[in-house]
């Protein structure tokens, strides 16, 4: 089982929400799609700052990626 959980990754996300609007993520499914997302562009070999990241799966490095805050997720309306 991976560390943090889905609640405490849902947080760290939507951290930067101000009140009142939308959260970015407001699902289990979201992050999960989300951290996929990410991992595949690790095995497509995308740069990552975190370190012994070669040791590590990539869904490891994807989900410690967005608990430290590295990479942000965009809503569709953002990304398009």
């Amino acid at each position: 089982m991976l560390h943090p959980s889905y609640s405490d990754l849902m947080k760290v996300v939507n951290s930067e929400v101000e009140e009142g609007e939308h959260p970015v993520v407001n699902s289990r499914y979201s992050i999960v799609m989300a951290t996929a997302k990410r991992a595949r562009q690790l095995i497509d070999g995308a740069p990552t700052p975190i370190d012994n990241a070669q040791d590590k799966k990539p869904l490891s490095v994807a989900v410690e990626e967005l608990n430290k805050g590295i990479i942000k997720v965009v809503s569709d309306e953002e990304g398009e």
